[in-house]
């Protein structure tokens, strides 16, 4: 029974790894002769992660069944802390339930991590359908979900035929951010029908900051009074981050 799969550096590895510690406290890893996967859901139900990682994506994969990897994140993000940069990663598991993380960069270091029974049942992925969708430049979205924190701890999104709107309001004000086709901070848009949806920022923050870094560019599709699905290219080759979160209810 063997897995192993070798990335070049880090980087992917700890942007995974990152964004799932924002959500949950221990990741289930898929691996199959196809690549890895992982999907979860926070312990309140409001949010959403989607991995796929095709082999691809990897310098070196090798799956002979499928295998469930079950970590906890905590353990699993300190150990990814230690590589450098430059450092070749490689993951493997076999028959004794442990992990196994190798780092290579002109010296060899080996860590053991151990695998544990997974508490979390299979999340099924919403089926939706979107009316509204755009590529945001990653750098601008984060700087309006922080320009919008300053006032309010929800972000609405307002989709019209040419513009969105980001805004947030809160007892002591209101912050408003149009963003126009043409302007370099949005890459393309569409807008089959007007949607408006309030959203926490907490969590829209914490995924980007996750995620962001693997991509320049973020895409968005949410419908009115509806979930926001976020996806993150993660490298070249095909692998995602898809992100759902749930809208905020507005009170009567």
């Amino acid at each position: 029974m063997v897995f192993v799969a070798k990335t070049k550096t880090p980087n992917e590895w700890k942007i995974v790894a990152q964004t799932i510690q924002s959500l949950v406290e221990e990741a289930s890893f898929e691996g199959t002769a196809e690549g890895i996967t992982f999907r979860a859901m926070d312990p309140s139900h409001v949010a959403l992660i989607d991995l796929t990682w095709p082999n691809a994506g990897f310098e070196k994969y090798d799956c002979d069944k499928q295998h469930k990897l079950t970590v906890r994140v905590e353990d699993f993000v300190k150990l990814l802390r230690r590589a450098g940069p430059k450092d070749s990663v490689t993951i493997q598991a076999g028959d004794d339930d442990m992990l196994t993380l190798k780092f290579q960069n002109g010296y060899k270091r080996e860590f053991q991590i151990h695998l544990i029974e997974s508490t979390y049942s299979p999340t099924p992925l919403p089926k939706l359908s979107f009316d509204s969708k755009m590529v945001l430049k990653e750098s601008a979205f984060e700087e309006i979900l922080n320009d919008v924190q300053t006032i309010s701890d929800h972000i609405t999104l307002e989709a019209t035929k040419d513009k969105i709107i980001f805004t947030g309001k809160s007892d002591s004000g209101s912050a408003s951010i149009p963003i126009e086709k043409g302007n370099d901070a949005l890459e393309s848009m569409e807008v089959g029908k007007e949607s408006k949806a309030t959203y926490s920022l907490q969590y829209l923050l914490n995924i980007v900051k996750a995620a962001g870094g693997a991509t320049e560019k973020v895409v968005c599709e949410y419908s009115s009074k509806m979930p926001l699905k976020m996806e993150f290219a993660l490298g070249e080759t095909g692998g995602r981050i898809n992100f759902y979160l749930a809208p905020r209810i507005e009170e009567k």
